[in-house]
């Protein structure tokens, strides 16, 4: 019985495996071979379609597992008697409610939403299409012994090194022992919090800032104080202001492509905060996870001061891939035990098979130009989503040209209050994700902008839904 004919072609071709297991379950959906059913063996069905028997006893297995075949030690595969469900209905979609709730959680596995303006990520099409799998790849031969252990409480070394030369190339020399890699750069925010402070403690933070860190502060009840957000890095009055009446334990920044304003520091504001920190005591942790999408140089706090006075935080979601899931923190020997020991209670080793993946990746020479074309495809599409901006007489905070962040607000009377949550509720009925201004600010004020991620947000029909709004609101009405 020959069921199909295999497609050897390399590049495109999905896995023998796969073909095979696909034109098995094909068959028995149709009735081809039927409930009870015995199969060809393993070596006459590798015979009839010229395929190795490794290959048919995968997909046979595969099969079993997913409960359409059975098996018997010594005895033939056959197909199951149990009736297959049919294929499930496809529910009528809801608009979800926006909410805390549904921007933190639920969004990450809501897939209903087609135009995603307001996520943090870049498209998934946009991902190296080389490099991850070639290093997946390589993993698949490395022996199952060297992976079958927890790994290092530090995390896995050739990666930790590799890391600790590339931030000697931006001028922080740290050991691999004082870089502490973690479940990606949110987690290692938790760890210097959960190491750092205790509850009460006071920090300030950028406003409006990183919206996971607002709530990774909540939950370990920290009184967190804003300081304002500028073009060149944070408005020193303020955070002086603050350090005098509070102990200000530690202040949290992002120096590069901020999310989600998108600015980056100065170099004079760079050393105004960290002369800040050494005339008040306060640490700096400093959240870099987007330096490899800006093409030119910037500074890096913890470069200028060292480690002593600024924990540094980065990873490789944007870089290499958001499910990968690998972040680090580089900090003083003293503190990097601490941090271990932390990291360690609240989960165990971080992944190493993630962590090899991504030294594989990062070794890679195709990796350096695959982040020049994702830096020039961000470029155009800032130019194109500025233009548009601009012909829908939107304000925008700042135009950095490289990043995924646009912060601007949309012309009155949508800009403020209730008529921001408004529209965003409006838009979700349409299958757009906006987030609005209130998801970065720790008090939940609302004074009318909206983060955009320039990658998703040149879909025509986001911009015909906010000239409907605007023609609605014109009107003295909603749509």
């Amino acid at each position: 019985m020959i069921l199909f004919e295999p497609d050897r072609r390399r590049k495109t071709a999905p896995t023998l495996v796969d073909q095979t297991a696909a034109a098995l379950e094909s068959a028995i959906r149709a009735h081809t071979l039927r409930p009870g059913m015995a199969l060809p063996s393993i070596r006459q069905f590798a015979r009839d379609h010229g395929l190795s028997t490794f290959t048919v006893m995968a997909a046979y297995n595969r099969l079993v597992a997913r409960g359409l075949l059975q098996s018997r030690p010594g005895a033939d595969f056959r197909v199951s008697r149990r009736k297959q469900a049919a294929p499930a209905p496809v529910p009528e979609w809801v608009a979800p409610r926006i909410g805390s709730s549904w921007l933190l959680a639920d969004v990450f596995a809501d897939h209903s939403i087609s135009i995603k303006a307001g996520c943090g990520w870049l498209p998934p099409d946009w991902h190296d299409q080389a490099g991850l799998p070639h290093a997946l790849r390589q993993l698949s031969r490395v022996p199952i012994s060297q992976m079958s252990a927890y790994g290092h409480p530090l995390g896995y070394r050739p990666l930790r090194e590799h890391i600790a030369c590339r931030l000697l190339e931006h001028g922080l020399e740290v050991e691999p022992d004082q870089i502490l890699l973690t479940h990606g750069a949110t987690q290692a925010l938790d760890i210097v919090i959960r190491t750092l402070l205790r509850p009460g403690d006071h920090v300030a933070v950028e406003a409006p800032c990183y919206a996971n860190l607002l709530q990774i502060l909540a939950l370990n009840r920290i009184t967190v104080h804003t300081v304002p957000r500028t073009a060149e890095g944070v408005r020193e009055e303020t955070l002086e202001d603050l350090a005098r009446r509070h102990p200000i334990r530690a202040m949290f920044v992002t120096t590069v492509l901020q999310n989600p304003t998108g600015a980056s520091f100065s170099m004079a504001g760079a050393f105004r905060l960290l002369r800040l920190a050494e005339r008040h005591a306060f640490l700096v942790v400093e959240d870099d996870t987007s330096r490899d999408l800006l093409p030119e140089p910037a500074p890096m706090l913890a470069a200028l001061a060292g480690p002593s006075r600024v924990i540094y935080v980065s990873g490789f979601s944007k870089s290499v891939a958001p499910s990968i899931r690998v972040g680090y923190l580089a900090c003083a020997k003293p503190l990097a035990d601490p941090c271990a020991r932390t990291k360690m209670s609240l989960g165990l080793t971080s992944a190493e098979v993630m962590e090899r993946a991504v030294h594989h990746v990062l070794r890679d020479g195709r990796h350096v130009t695959y982040l020049r074309g994702i830096r020039e495809r961000l470029r155009l599409a800032h130019d194109q989503v500025a233009a548009a901006m601009r012909a829908h007489g939107f304000e925008i905070w700042g135009e950095p040209g490289a990043g995924l962040f646009l912060w601007a607000r949309p012309p009155a009377p949508r800009a403020s209050g209730d008529g921001m949550i408004e529209l965003t509720s409006q838009a979700l009925k349409a299958g757009i994700w906006l987030a609005p201004g209130s998801y970065f600010d720790p008090d939940g004020r609302e004074a009318g902008w909206l983060r955009f991620n320039v990658a998703y947000s040149g879909d025509p029909r986001l911009w015909s839904f906010f000239r409907r709004q605007a023609t609605a609101c014109l009107a003295g009405g909603t749509e």
